[in-house]
C-alpha cells in the first residue's frame, strides 16, 4: 500500500476545507452523521478547519436503522462539541413506497433513503447557509459504492482522495472513539448490511488492488504476483468501469455543425 504522511495529509485536508469555503463565500458546513468512520473523520477535520461552532451534524435514522448508528453519532457530536439535529426519514421514505410502489426491493428502498437524506441536507444548507460536505472516500468513489445524487452529492469531498484503510488510520490519529474506528463499515440501509459483504471483498484487499491499478498503473498479470487472484482483480476492474458515470457530470452531445455568421 502507498506510504503517505498522514499527519501532513490531515493538514492538507484542513487547508483544502478552508480554501473551498473561502472560494464559495461560506463560513459553515453541514454534514450527515451516520455514526460511521467516514462521516466521523470528516466532521473532526471540519472542526479543525473552521471550529466546532461552524459545523452542524444531521442524523437521519430510518426505522430499520441500527440503534448504534444514532448512538455513536450523538457520542461523536458531543466529543467534537458540534451542534446536531435528528430527523427521522421514515415517514418521507415509507409514504412513497406504501402509496405508489409497494413491491419494492431493498436496493431501491436503500437508494431512496440515501436520496432523501441528501434532500434534507440541501434544504438545511439553505436554511443555515452552510455548504454540504461529502463523506466519500477514494475506495468507494472509484468502485461506485454510493448512490448517485444521494450520498455522492455534495459541494466537496475532503477525503475523496484517501483510501478507506487510510481513513481508519487518520481516525486513530484524530483520537476518535473506538466505537467508530472498530465498527464494521456499513451504509445501514437494511438489517445486517455491511459494505464488505455487499461488495464481496474486504477493504484491505480492495484498497491494495485499487492502489496497484490506479496509482502504480500495473497490469493484471503483475498484480497477481502480489497474491491477488485474477478473479479479484477483474471484479475490481469491472466495478471501476461500470461506475464511471457516477464520477462525471452528466454527458451532453457536442454541437454537430456551426455555421459562420457573415
Amino acid at each position: 500500500m502507498r506510504k503517505i504522511d498522514l499527519n501532513e495529509e490531515i493538514s492538507n485536508i484542513v487547508d483544502f476545507i478552508q480554501n473551498e469555503l473561502k472560494k464559495a463565500g461560506f463560513s459553515k458546513v453541514i454534514i450527515g452523521l451516520s455514526g460511521g468512520l467516514d462521516s466521523s473523520v470528516v466532521a473532526a477535520l471540519c472542526v479543525r478547519a473552521i471550529s466546532m461552532e461552524n459545523v452542524l451534524g444531521v442524523m437521519m435514522p430510518y426505522w430499520r436503522s441500527h440503534p448504534n448508528s444514532l448512538k455513536h453519532a450523538k457520542e461523536l457530536s458531543k466529543i467534537l462539541g458540534i451542534k446536531y439535529e435528528i430527523i427521522d426519514i421514515s415517514p418521507m421514505v415509507d409514504v412513497y413506497f406504501d402509496k405508489f410502489e409497494s413491491e419494492v426491493n431493498y436496493i431501491r428502498r436503500g437508494n431512496r433513503m440515501a436520496r432523501e437524506r441528501m434532500c434534507i441536507l440541501y434544504d438545511l444548507s439553505a436554511k443555515y447557509r452552510a455548504l454540504v460536505v461529502g463523506t466519500g472516500n477514494k475506495s468507494e468513489i472509484m468502485v461506485g459504492y454510493c448512490t448517485q445524487y444521494g450520498d455522492n452529492a455534495c459541494a466537496f469531498e475532503p477525503i475523496g482522495h484517501i483510501y478507506k484503510t487510510e481513513v481508519a488510520n487518520i481516525a486513530k490519529l484524530l483520537k476518535l472513539p473506538e466505537s467508530v474506528i472498530n465498527k464494521k463499515p456499513t451504509a445501514d440501509l437494511w438489517a445486517d448490511q455491511t459494505d464488505e459483504k455487499e461488495m464481496d471483498i474486504t477493504y484491505k484487499r480492495l484498497d491494495e488492488i485499487l492502489y496497484n491499478l490506479l496509482d502504480l498503473e500495473l497490469e493484471k498479470e503483475e498484480i497477481t504476483k502480489k497474491g491477488f487472484s485474477q478473479g479479484e482483480i477483474e471484479k475490481v476492474q469491472r466495478m471501476i468501469k461500470k461506475s464511471g458515470f457516477k464520477r462525471t457530470t452528466p454527458p451532453k452531445p457536442a454541437i454537430s455543425t456551426i455555421e459562420e455568421n457573415r
